[in-house]
């Protein structure tokens, strides 16, 4: 599904599902240290009923199935919900994965305990969302809203590997990250007050393998070059792994997470 956002990448349609294979196989990343945020703040785990929204390829509600909790995956996407969909049975997990904007997520007032939505916020319409997420979570529910970004101005191999991207996609709103708190809308605030913050860098262990396929699968990138600019990307991309990466290396990535209530 082709999406377009006059305030992301200049308004270039993008299509996740046209590296969903990539996405799957590449960017499942997050280290044990991001998911003992949650864990830390006992969401996720046994007893509870969780939503995750713009799940992608389930990298959320798989690596926090084990702890007990009860997870729904929902994305726009039909191939990204596809690939989650296999990845969990693949791994006998319990886990209901639906086609849906955020926008359109339909389930009865109070069903979830816990709501994420991990580097997929900025796309959603809060106007609508917002008053719909407060309402789908228990009076004593938290919406966790997380981000986890590489840093380029202070690694290396990022910063080259991001201005070939600009080079493709020069009007790529993913790059020149640096740290900074999840910004939370005006209009989500209509219906949340923020409770809690968190932030750690985390080292990212890749091989030049799994960097490539990770930047392969970036929006600027795979889901919205053509085919012969994405075979050219890549050609330099690896080229230029062979010359500046070791054979196995870390990204220093930032992450960030912001704990929302309900206001009811």
């Amino acid at each position: 599904m082709l999406i377009e956002k006059k305030d992301i990448d200049g308004g270039k349609p993008f299509d996740w599902g046209r590296t969903s294979a990539d996405y799957a196989k590449y960017r499942d990343i997050y280290p044990k240290e991001f998911y003992d945020v949650l864990l830390e703040r006992g969401l996720g785990v046994s007893g509870q009923r969780c939503l995750d929204l713009g799940t992608g390829t389930g990298v959320i509600p798989r690596n926090m199935h084990r702890f007990g909790g009860r997870w729904t995956g929902a994305d726009i996407s039909e191939g990204q919900t596809a690939q989650a969909k296999r990845l969990a049975d693949e791994g006998g997990m319990d886990i209901e994965f639906i086609v849906s904007p955020a926008e359109d997520i339909a389930f009865e007032d109070g069903s979830f305990d816990l709501i994420t939505a991990c580097q997929c916020f900025w796309y959603f319409d809060h106007e609508r969302t917002s008053p719909k997420l407060a309402a789908l979570l228990k009076n004593s529910g938290k919406l966790a809203v997380m981000e986890l970004s590489w840093l380029p101005d202070e690694d290396e191999i990022a910063g080259r590997s991001e201005q070939l991207v600009l080079r493709y996609s020069p009007n790529w709103t993913g790059a020149g990250y640096k740290r900074h708190p999840v910004f939370i809308a005006d209009a989500v605030l209509k219906y949340f007050r923020v409770t809690d913050r968190a932030e750690l860098d985390l080292p990212v262990h890749f091989t030049r393998e799994s960097w490539n396929g990770r930047m392969k699968a970036c929006r600027g990138v795979g889901a919205s070059l053509s085919g012969s600019e994405l075979e050219a990307w890549e050609r330099e991309h690896t080229e230029l792994l062979e010359k500046y990466a070791p054979d196995e290396f870390d990204i220093l990535h930032h992450a960030a997470f912001a704990f929302l209530d309900p206001i009811k």
